[in-house]
């Protein structure tokens, strides 16, 4: 089976190749390298390099390789961003899933895998949070995910296109291997960060904002591992390919850690003393955000091998230290 993978070259959609490769799945990787690195590429994988939005080059990739089906990462993701700049979001996340999808029906290819994520819920109603809670998002990011699921619906409806839209929280660790990991610039996401003061190149790591209604004010949020999210994108399709209808499913562990507690752990998990100061909240954070994943474990047939976040942190502190300067080293 070929499974085309936008944003192949990213984080997440790195991982989820080098998992569709170990399964003996053939893969084109389609990126721009925007956010994307070459050197994350797994070498079986073929490498497409464009945009989405880029009408000639979409087609020239769905003449020559016969796709089976679609595993999309490929978005802008800085909540703080997208609350400046919403155009770039909506014309990046919602514009290029729709040429995806154009060229999806024109060529005949009717399941995908859409990266969505708990942002599409806002401040949630409900902790944990079911699937079929309100959605209300409280920035531009989650609004241009929830956009996409919208389109999706209605393109299962005209065209029987398939989806599972995946909806996961916060993705964290690297591959056991350590060859492949997190590497962003500019860097946002709190772990990260974090091993980066231990590794002594940040000074300190801030906490946005310490005066929500959590047990130390400080914002909780619920880890996942990268490999156990890849796990379970390569069982939505197993999912879709056996005939099942189109769904959205929650991906976390179930568990909230606050800002503080993450930063315990990964002090515990480096040895290192971590410095910390209190900034202001940032535009967009709900305080809690935890799933509930018992769908996902039940109708995909998903066990989440790295459950706990010690675990987590010590797969990112194996490539922080290993690649101290990401894919640069």
């Amino acid at each position: 089976m070929s499974i085309l993978v936008c944003g192949g070259a990213g984080y997440i959609g790195s991982h989820v190749v080098r998992a569709l490769i170990d399964a003996g799945d053939d893969v084109v990787v389609l990126d721009n390298l925007i956010t994307g690195h070459v050197d994350a590429v797994h070498e079986k994988a073929k490498l497409e390099l464009g945009d989405l939005k880029d009408d000639e080059f979409m087609k020239r990739v769905f003449n020559e390789n016969k796709i089976d089906g679609v595993i999309d990462f490929a978005a802008f993701s800085l909540v703080g961003e997208s609350v400046k700049e919403p155009l770039k979001y909506f014309e990046n996340n919602f514009y290029g899933t729709l040429c995806l999808l154009k060229h999806m029906k024109s060529y005949k290819v009717n399941k995908i895998v859409f990266s969505s994520t708990a942002a599409t819920y806002g401040e949630p109603e409900n902790i944990p949070i079911l699937e079929n809670d309100r959605t209300f998002p409280t920035n531009p990011y989650g609004e241009s995910k929830l956009s996409v699921e919208k389109m999706l619906k209605w393109c299962d409806k005209a065209y029987g296109i398939k989806y599972t839209a995946l909806r996961y929280f916060n993705v964290a660790g690297a591959h056991p291997s350590g060859e492949i990991g997190e590497d962003h610039d500019p860097e946002t996401h709190l772990i990260p960060i974090i091993l980066e003061v231990a590794l002594g190149k940040r000074e300190k790591i801030n906490i946005y904002g310490d005066d929500y209604p959590t047990m130390d004010g400080t914002c909780i949020r619920d880890y996942i591992h990268v490999m156990d999210l890849a796990d379970a994108h390569i069982l939505a399709l197993k999912r879709l390919n056996a005939g099942n209808p189109s769904d959205i499913f929650n991906l976390g562990n179930g568990e909230g850690f606050s800002v503080k507690e993450v930063l315990d752990i990964a002090r515990n998990v480096t040895g290192h003393a971590i410095l910390s100061e209190i900034s202001s909240r940032r535009d967009g954070d709900p305080a809690k955000l935890i799933a509930n994943s018992n769908r996902s474990i039940k109708e995909l047939n998903w066990i989440p091998k790295y459950n706990s976040l010690e675990k987590i942190i010590e797969t990112a502190w194996n490539w922080h230290q290993n690649h101290p300067h990401g894919y640069q080293d």
